[in-house]
């Protein structure tokens, strides 16, 4: 029985607002992939870059992908939280303290998706938070609109079984055991929390990013490979 990749989706074929279509083929998502999943046929697989957003504790010595050929660069996101950070209850609250927090990864994660070759599969455990919001970030920033990019992270709904069973098989799954039942969940309030602060930034999400570190030569490589 083939075994696919939870939660994997292309998240090409969106418009954004000045008309443009973001490139199949180029942004793929999922959660924590196994030597042996497979891909639906339509999904370039495996990805030339892989990108984990994992910290050290929730992953292997090796990537699995790693002996398929693909390139893998590791930016931990809630790794980058400062010591002493109280903790939070809430999706919505871990989110905004990534935005905080992680935004030298954020930066980096932009850089390298822009820069990539082929297809660039972005994960993290369930592929829902760290990966929700780093998702969002790449979309916003070349232009696909906010009601696209929470349906795109609501689609992590439909795949909810499938990633309980792959969580139960990694490490760090008895902290996970531990947390909330919120952040099993998908609620729509925690992405649209993200959203918010890029909106009512100066500049809105471009602003916000060359705020944290980033550039408007950054964003414009990053339409040039994602956007056709």
């Amino acid at each position: 029985m083939r075994e696919f990749v939870p939660n994997l989706r292309d998240v090409g074929g969106v418009e954004t607002a000045d008309g443009r279509t973001v490139l199949k083929g180029r942004v793929l998502r999922s959660a924590m992939p196994s030597p042996k999943d497979q891909a639906p046929d339509d999904i370039a697989w495996p990805p030339a870059l892989v990108i984990d957003l994992r910290s050290a504790n929730e992953s292997e010595g090796i990537h699995p992908l790693a002996r398929a050929g693909a390139r893998i660069v590791n930016l931990p996101l809630l790794s980058a939280l400062r010591p002493g950070t109280a903790p939070t209850d809430s999706l919505a609250g871990l989110y905004l303290l990534l935005l905080d927090h992680a935004s030298m990864y954020l930066v980096e994660l932009v850089r390298e998706v822009g820069t990539a070759r082929g297809a660039t599969l972005i994960h993290c455990a369930a592929g829902k938070d760290r990966t929700g919001v780093s998702i969002a970030l790449l979309l916003r920033l070349v232009g696909v609109s906010r009601d696209d990019v929470v349906a795109d992270f609501l689609e992590t709904k439909h795949a909810e079984q499938a990633i309980s069973s792959r969580l139960r098989r990694l490490p760090g799954r008895h902290h996970r055991a531990a947390l909330p039942p919120e952040f099993l969940a998908v609620p729509v309030e925690a992405i649209e929390g993200v959203l918010d602060v890029w909106d009512a930034h100066e500049g809105g999400v471009e602003g916000w990013f060359v705020g944290i570190g980033g550039s408007e030569a950054l964003i414009e490589q990053l339409r040039r490979t994602l956007l056709a």
